[in-house]
């Protein structure tokens, strides 16, 4: 039984600070540069000799010793204060040589300074496998000794799991009770998962968790104003059923996926509302909608993703509208249903930001692959694009709570995280969650060979060329992994490869089972995968038997992606711990990225290059990418900023109005 202190903790958290602007602004980003300075990593690598210097001392002790020097480690870093760090690095040692016992990995110096970097509260960069699962681990026993709510967060329900129970011996034999939170558990399961010193789960489901429990106690966060409400009110306990046991500590797993990637868009907890008329309102849309001509009737912007009506696309809308009801009169009420359907059938496309399956429109996450099928669009778009598909309309949602990932993550009062790719998004992860980036040497030179861009005019020839490189990097007995940015790109891949006769692995959001399996080997000699983005996280791909002489893993990215952390991301699939590798990416003038986020202007001079001999054009391409990409990082960065403020909108609307529901 917890304390009634302890309870109160469930839900009472600290206010996140505002974002700074204008000279304060400038000023904390010079602040942010000082904590990623040399001297800091040079700093972290004599604290990790110095745990090195201890091993040999360790390594002496029986278990029952070792058992017992963690534990008074864990009594003196409970009890914090100046003795508590200075009990850091030779408790560090301890864990280490318990992990060396209990799970057979002794972790190398470079890994020390993870979880040093960790638990100092830096964004650590680490290359891909270099063992961050590990560091991880080191970082939060030390959390876990604090008797704090320590949650470490990775990617998806599978990574969850696995690290949880793989790290399960470490954790018990330092004391530390460590437990994981899936989407398919039930309340009581998630309440037991998050009681543990250390719980793994994944930002959506910790994130849903904390505002479900805001509708739980009805707001009342604060240990006074839920006992004054517990005084006034007949019911019960308002916060009878919260499952989490409070914020405290935050160790990210792939922290640019989660803490960027993520944080376009809100997370809604929603409930189905009927409502027939807008129903209704959407399929007479969707059909007057097919009336329409682009060029003629209304103009796409690609890039803001906006749809602007002509004065000819106007009169024929009026001129459809002219026999509905009376609801339909109203320009703008109709204008913004039509425009609605104009969006669906431009930007909502069947196999990149959707799959079907079994008659229902399933979301699929541009950044990781994967399909989503408990997200929804909002303000009836999900309906918009079903009408599209000609299926049944499912009930629109009414929203219930809502918040950021950057708030959220904001509320931690220790907030640390590790990533392969984060020296991109240095500046907005100073500026957005005060957390340093500093790069962290690799324990091996990276030998892997990035070859030059190939550039083609038109997609026929890039799809061409990408065929002829795979068949002819197969006759060596090279392993190849070919990543997509869509469902569409990799099936229609699939197609050309499977004409040819060569046998791959397919895996996408609609071809998703056992993907830990196939990308773990991926490896293998020979072995063709061809995946989205699910490739890019989360499973070590290990060369199998004499791949490494034939030249080891070969990546080929169909195109570029929109943020230059994906693509490097892919190409570190390949050359992983000092393996031999390579990677290419193959480009188009009419991919996206560059349709997207060119101007007209460099995009016809683009055009008018490549068709000229000859058509390797590194520099040309390269700056075109290389602008395309940060233009494309930009607009995500303010669409990120737009969200984190609405969210402090909000919040300063409803104090005013007495609540503490919706974002804090």
């Amino acid at each position: 039984m917890r304390t009634p202190s302890e309870e109160s903790f469930r839900v009472f958290h600290r206010k996140p600070e505002r974002l700074l602007k204008g000279l304060d602004a400038q000023v904390h980003g010079l602040i942010g540069h000082y904590f990623r300075r040399s001297q800091v990593v040079e700093s972290l690598r004599r604290d990790a000799g110095q745990i090195e210097g201890q091993a040999k001392e360790v390594s002496a002790w029986s278990d029952h010793a070792l058992r017992e020097r963690l534990r008074e480690f864990r009594q003196g870093i409970r009890r914090g204060g100046r003795n508590a760090a200075a009990l850091v690095l030779p408790a560090l040692a301890a864990v280490r040589g318990s992990a060396d016992r209990r799970i057979g990995l002794r972790a190398f110096p470079v890994q020390l300074m993870g979880a040093l970097a960790l638990h100092r509260g830096f964004l650590a960069e680490m290359a891909t496998g270099e063992g961050k699962t590990l560091v991880a681990g080191l970082a939060a026993v030390l959390a876990g000794w604090s008797e704090r709510p320590c949650h470490v967060i990775t990617v998806n329900d599978y990574l969850v799991q696995r690290d949880a129970e793989w790290l399960r011996p470490l954790y018990e034999f330092c004391g530390i009770k460590v437990g994981f939170v899936t989407g398919a558990m039930p309340p009581d399961e998630r309440r037991s998962g998050y009681d543990c010193d250390v719980t793994y789960s994944t930002s959506k489901e910790v994130v849903a968790d904390f505002l479900r429990d805001a509708l739980r106690t009805r707001g009342a966060r604060h240990p006074s104003c839920r006992l004054i409400r517990k005084m006034l009110s007949s019911r019960a306990d308002t916060g009878e059923g919260v499952v989490l046991r409070g914020l405290h500590t935050a160790i990210v797993d792939e922290a640019d996926s989660v803490l960027i990637d993520e944080a376009v868009v809100p997370l809604i907890i929603a409930t189905p509302r009927k409502n027939e008329a807008l129903r209704e309102g959407i399929q007479i849309a969707q059909r007057v909608g097919e009336m329409l001509e682009v060029g003629t009737d209304y103009r796409v912007n690609g890039r803001y993703r906006e749809i602007e009506l002509t004065d000819a696309g106007r009169r024929r809308i009026q001129s459809a509208c002219s026999d509905l009801p009376g609801f339909w009169r109203g320009e703008e009420r109709r204008t913004e249903l039509i425009k609605q359907a104009l969006s669906a059938r431009e930007f909502y496309r069947n196999g990149q930001q959707y799959v079907l399956s079994e008659d229902r429109v399933l979301i699929v996450d541009e950044f990781t692959g994967r399909p989503m099928p408990q997200r929804t669009w909002r303000q009836g778009m999900h309906q918009a694009v079903e009408a599209k598909e000609k299926l049944p309309l499912s009930d629109p949602s009414e929203t219930a709570a809502r918040l950021s990932f950057q708030q959220y993550f904001r509320l931690y009062p220790r907030l640390s995280g590790m990533t392969g790719t984060a020296r991109e998004a240095a500046g907005e992860l100073w500026q957005i969650y005060r957390l340093p980036v500093i790069t962290i040497p690799a324990n091996r030179p990276c030998v892997r060979r990035e070859l030059p861009d190939r550039v083609f005019a038109a997609q026929e020839d890039k799809w061409r060329a990408i065929v002829e490189e795979v068949c002819a990097v197969h006759g060596t007995g090279r392993p190849i992994l070919i990543g997509t940015r869509s469902v569409a790109a990799s099936e229609h891949l699939a197609e050309r490869l499977a004409a040819k006769g060569v046998t791959f692995r397919l895996l996408n959001a609609v071809r998703h089972q056992e993907e830990a399996q196939i990308i773990a080997g991926a490896g293998e000699r020979g072995r063709i995968t061809i995946a989205t983005n699910m490739a890019g996280r989360g499973t070590d791909i290990r060369l199998g038997h004499g791949v490494a002489e034939l030249g080891g893993l070969h990546v080929i990215a169909t195109e570029r992606h929109e943020s230059r952390r994906v693509d490097r991301q892919l190409f570190g699939r390949a050359a992983r711990q000092g393996d031999f590798g390579s990677a290419q990416a193959f480009v188009s003038a009419d991919d996206e990225l560059l349709r997207r986020f060119l101007p007209r202007s460099i995009q016809r001079w683009l055009h008018r290059l490549l068709d000229q001999p000859p058509r390797k054009l590194p520099l040309a391409a390269g700056t075109a990418i290389a602008w395309a990409q940060r233009s494309s990082e930009h607009e995500a960065f303010r669409r990120r900023r737009e969200v984190l403020r609405m969210d402090e909108l909000l919040g300063e609307t409803l104090s005013f109005a007495g609540s503490d529901l919706d974002p804090p």
